[in-house]
């Protein structure tokens, strides 16, 4: 018994060591690749209080997409605590951020910080499900508004009015997050319907017992509901807001929808399997803004700027995740 104890200790050792180098390496490629000097550049383009303007906006919005993890989890586990969990969701995105996929794998790190609080597997999960269904109920928003901008813009079509056809297609797109959390409050299972077509059982029952908690979330909580997606919307309003403020501090003078499109093609850019949607990202912007008469000069150093951010936050996402298993481990 002594010895299947020490030999489970000894791969538990060994997996988190595991995880702890690959995030070091992470770390090592990510600054590596990065163009550092040229980021230095560009930030000093701005004034000191500029630069505090977008941390600040960028402390508020992880406050806030902390705040809608945490509604879902305090809603039946009152005893886990709000500012420890901004740490996990800075983890959360350096993973994401630095790894393959449109900016989604660090969520493993919601659940195992869960766990060491007491949640069940199935618990916890359902939390990050519920999670990730209000993210991408704010980026269903975003999406439609991106794409009305695009639209209004020009982009995808050279007609300034959009047609009554684009505007059903989005009504449908920013419908379907709603019509997903209205099916789970009268105890529909979508996820679960469709995983039972799929050979993966032992899968598939996990993910219909994960989403049938977050249907009686729904059922028992909806004040809390409500909350977190008022809170998400503000998160993604927050999101476009640093873009115009970016923009403005670089002198890049836009329209409203010109500003907004731009941003959406940067958006879309990340849904690219690739780290922080690498390449895709400047193209994206340079493409858009020379589109509209801007400079690839001054694209570029909007790109750098955005990088810059990301790099920061992601890069000490990495970190804490790592900090965090190092403890876990002694």
């Amino acid at each position: 018994m002594a010895k299947e104890s020490a030999r489970y200790m000894d791969k538990k050792l060994f997996v988190r060591g595991l995880a702890i180098l690959l995030l070091v390496l992470l770390l090592y490629f990510a600054l590596r690749n990065a163009p550092l000097s040229q980021i230095w550049s560009a930030l000093q383009q701005l004034k000191l209080w500029q630069i505090g303007s977008i941390t600040l906006i960028d402390a508020v919005i992880y406050m806030l997409i902390t705040a809608r993890w945490w509604l879902v989890v305090h809603a039946d586990n009152p005893h886990v605590e709000y500012f420890p969990l901004i740490g996990v969701r800075l983890s959360v995105f350096g993973v994401s951020y630095f790894t393959l996929g449109p900016q989604v794998g660090g969520e493993p790190l919601q659940v195992l910080y869960l766990r060491q609080h007491g949640l069940t597997y199935v618990r916890a999960a359902a939390s990050v499900i519920m999670d990730k269904l209000l993210e991408f109920l704010a980026n269903f928003v975003l999406l439609g508004l991106g794409l009305t901008a695009l639209l209004q813009a020009g982009i995808l079509s050279r007609n300034s009015a959009p047609s009554p056809l684009s505007l059903i297609g989005l009504v449908v797109i920013l419908f379907l997050p709603p019509l997903y959390i209205i099916l789970l409050y009268k105890e529909y299972y979508p996820l679960t319907t469709v995983m039972r077509i799929l050979p993966f059982k032992k899968f598939a029952r996990f993910v219909s017992a994960s989403e049938r908690m977050a249907s009686a979330f729904c059922r028992r909580h909806l004040a809390s509901l409500a909350y977190a997606i008022l809170v998400s919307l503000l998160a993604a309003v927050g999101t476009v807001s640093e873009y115009f403020l970016m923009t403005s501090f670089l002198q890049i003078h836009l329209t409203f929808w010109q500003t907004v499109a731009a941003w959406t093609a940067g958006w879309l850019s990340f849904l690219v399997p690739l780290p922080g949607g690498l390449g895709a990202l400047e193209a994206s912007q340079v493409f858009a803004l020379n589109f509209f008469g801007i400079s690839a000069a001054s694209a570029v150093s909007l790109v750098l700027l955005m990088r810059g951010r990301d790099i920061l936050i992601g890069g000490l996402g990495l970190i804490l995740a790592g900090h965090r298993l190092s403890v876990n481990k002694k």
